[in-house]
C-alpha cells in the first residue's frame, strides 16, 4: 500500500474533477495544481497550492513552462526507501508527490476540426503533461498516476478506505499511461507527417500504431478467434439499433461505406454486399427503385448481407428492405418513419455514417505476420469521362459511356480478379475473386442468367487488363457491346483488334484496381 499525502493535478478535461478532488481533500491530501485547473478547483471551494509555490518559479512562456522542474520530477521519481535518493531529496528540498492526475491537451480533437491551422495544432502538443505522466508511471511502486477520468472512482475509494492505493491498481494505471502517451505521440507524428508532406507521396520513416481498445468483440472471423475493436471507429460510425456489431459486420460495413463514397453527390444509389463484395448496385431517382435494381442483380446473396445507401433512407425503401433478412444497414441518415419500420427487427444493426470515413487517413494498413505491416496509399483514384482513352475505332454512345463509368466505380470494390457487367444505372452481373479473369466473367454471366437479366448492350468492366483476347470475346458473346479496363498488357493490340472485329467500343483508364 502506497499512502497518498500530496497530489499534483493538471487536466484539460475536467470531467468528474470536482468530486474527485473533494474526495482527496476529505482524505487530507494536499493538492498542488496549475493554471486553469487550480482556478476550477478553487471555484469548487478547495484549497490548492500553486505549482509555482512548489518550484519557486512562475509559470512562464504562455504556460509552456510550469511543471518542467526538479522539484516536480524529483518528487515523482525518487525511490522511496533508497538512502541516496532520500538524501538528495532532503538536500534539495524536494517533497514527495504521491499522486499525479493529468490528462493531455486535446491534440486529437484539435486536428480533427475542419480547417485547423498548423499553429493551433502545435500549441496543442502537450509537453509537461506527458513528462509528468511518464515520471509517475515509471515510479509506480510508490506513485499513483491517473490519466483517465474513468479511474477516479476506484482511486478515490481506495484512498478513502485505506489512505492509499494497491500495487495492483498502480501497475494497471501505469500501463494505461504508457499506452496513452504512445497513442498521443503517434497522433502527433501522423498529423505532422501529413502536414509536412501535403502531396502524400512520402512514406513515413516509421509506422507507429497505437489505438485504444474501443470494445471487445464476441469473436473474430470465426468463433474460436478472440477479437477486439480499436481506434476511432465510433467517431465515423454510430450504431442506432440492433445487436452488437461483430468482427465480420465491421469489415463488411466499412467496405460498404467505402463503396458508397464513389457515389457522393450522385442520384440515390443503393448497394448490397456480402463478405465485402458488392452483389448488386442500383441507382434511380427514388431510393426504392434503386433497391429493386440492386436486389434483382442477385436475389440469393442479399440474405444476411449489408445494405448501404448514399442518401438518407426513407420509409418506402425501408419497407422493401425489411422483407428480407439483413445483417447491417449503413446510411448517412434515416427518416423517423424508416427507423420505426426497421427497429421492429430486433437484431438488425442500423448504422449511421457520422463522418466521412475516407477522410480518416490517406493510408491503408494491413498486417502480414506477427509484427510486420504493409502500408500503401488508399485507392481513391477516380476517373473522369475526359480522362478515358477510347482505343477502338467505334466511339461509345452516351449510354455505353455512362455504363462503363458506373461499372468502373463498382468493379474497384470487387475482389480480384473482378468482372462487372453494368448498364447506365445498375449492375447486371458480378464475378469476384477468381484465379482466372475468364472464370470471373463466366460467373458474372451465370449470375445475370440466374437473375433473368440481359447483358445485351451493357458494358463489361475489368479491374485489371485483359491478358488475352479470350476474356473480351467471352464478354462480347454474352452480349456486351462496350468494355472498360486499365490497359497495359503486352497483348493490348490483340484485345483491341478483337474488339474492333466485333464492333465493340473499349476505353482504357490507365488505372488498375486490384483488391486482394
Amino acid at each position: 500500500m502506497a499512502n497518498i499525502r500530496r497530489a499534483l493535478i493538471s487536466v484539460s478535461d475536467k470531467t468528474g474533477l470536482p468530486a474527485f478532488a473533494q474526495a482527496l481533500a476529505r482524505a487530507n491530501v494536499e493538492i498542488i495544481s496549475t493554471g486553469g485547473t487550480a482556478k476550477a478547483l478553487r471555484e469548487s471551494g478547495l484549497a490548492v497550492k500553486d505549482v509555482s509555490d512548489l518550484t519557486g518559479f512562475p509559470e512562464m512562456m504562455e504556460g509552456r513552462v510550469k511543471t518542467l522542474h526538479p522539484k516536480v520530477h524529483g518528487g515523482l521519481l525518487y525511490i522511496r526507501g533508497n538512502a541516496e535518493h532520500e538524501r538528495a531529496a532532503q538536500t534539495h528540498g524536494i517533497e514527495s508527490i504521491d499522486l499525479v492526475v493529468v490528462n493531455l491537451y486535446p491534440f486529437e480533437k484539435t486536428v480533427a476540426k475542419p480547417g485547423v491551422d498548423l499553429h493551433e495544432a502545435i500549441e496543442n502538443i502537450d509537453i509537461g503533461g506527458p513528462s509528468m505522466l511518464r515520471s509517475a508511471a515509471k515510479n509506480h511502486d510508490s506513485v499513483t498516476v491517473v490519466v483517465d477520468p474513468a479511474d477516479y472512482e476506484q482511486v478515490a475509494e481506495q484512498i478513502a478506505g485505506q489512505g492509499g492505493t494497491t500495487l495492483e491498481l498502480r501497475r494497471r494505471l501505469a500501463a494505461k499511461v504508457f499506452a496513452r502517451t504512445a497513442s498521443y505521440d503517434a497522433a502527433i507524428a501522423a498529423h505532422l507527417q501529413r502536414e509536412f508532406s501535403p502531396n502524400q507521396e512520402s512514406l513515413p520513416a516509421a509506422l507507429t500504431l497505437s489505438s485504444g481498445l474501443v470494445q471487445p468483440l464476441r469473436y473474430g472471423e470465426n468463433p474460436h478467434q478472440i477479437a477486439g475493436l480499436y481506434g476511432s471507429f465510433k467517431q465515423y460510425f454510430e450504431q442506432l439499433h440492433g445487436k452488437e456489431l461483430s468482427y465480420n459486420n465491421i469489415l463488411d460495413l466499412t467496405a460498404a461505406a467505402s463503396l458508397m463514397g464513389e457515389f457522393k453527390g450522385a442520384p440515390p444509389t443503393l448497394a448490397i454486399l456480402k463478405h465485402t463484395n458488392p452483389c448488386g448496385v442500383g441507382q434511380a431517382p427514388i431510393l426504392k427503385e434503386a433497391w429493386d435494381k440492386a436486389f434483382s442483380t442477385d436475389r440469393q446473396a442479399p440474405f444476411g448481407g449489408i445494405i448501404a445507401v448514399n442518401v438518407p433512407l426513407d420509409a418506402d425503401c425501408a419497407r422493401a428492405i425489411s422483407e428480407i433478412f439483413s445483417e447491417v444497414i449503413v446510411a448517412p441518415d434515416y427518416s423517423p418513419e424508416a427507423l420505426a419500420i426497421l427497429q421492429k427487427k430486433k437484431h438488425l444493426r442500423l448504422v449511421k455514417v457520422a463522418r466521412d470515413p475516407d477522410s480518416a487517413s490517406p493510408w491503408s494498413i494491413r498486417s502480414v505476420g506477427s509484427d510486420s505491416y504493409l502500408l500503401q496509399q488508399a485507392d481513391r483514384q477516380n476517373i473522369r469521362p475526359e480522362e478515358l482513352k477510347i482505343v477502338t475505332r467505334r466511339q461509345p454512345t452516351d449510354a455505353e459511356l455512362h455504363s462503363m463509368l458506373f461499372g468502373w466505380k463498382v468493379v474497384k470494390h470487387v475482389k480480384s480478379n473482378a468482372i462487372v457487367y453494368a448498364s447506365v444505372d445498375r449492375t447486371i452481373g458480378i464475378g469476384a475473386g477468381q484465379m482466372s479473369r475468364v472464370d470471373s466473367s463466366r460467373i458474372a454471366v451465370w449470375k445475370a442468367g440466374e437473375a433473368k437479366l440481359s447483358i445485351q448492350g451493357c458494358a463489361v468492366c475489368s479491374d485489371a487488363f485483359f491478358p488475352f483476347a479470350d476474356g473480351l470475346i467471352a464478354a462480347f458473346e454474352a452480349g456486351a457491346t462496350a468494355a472498360i479496363q486499365p490497359g497495359g498488357s503486352v497483348r493490348d493490340a490483340e484485345v483491341i483488334a478483337a474488339a474492333d472485329q466485333r464492333g465493340m467500343t473499349m476505353a482504357f483508364t490507365g488505372i488498375r484496381h486490384f483488391r486482394h
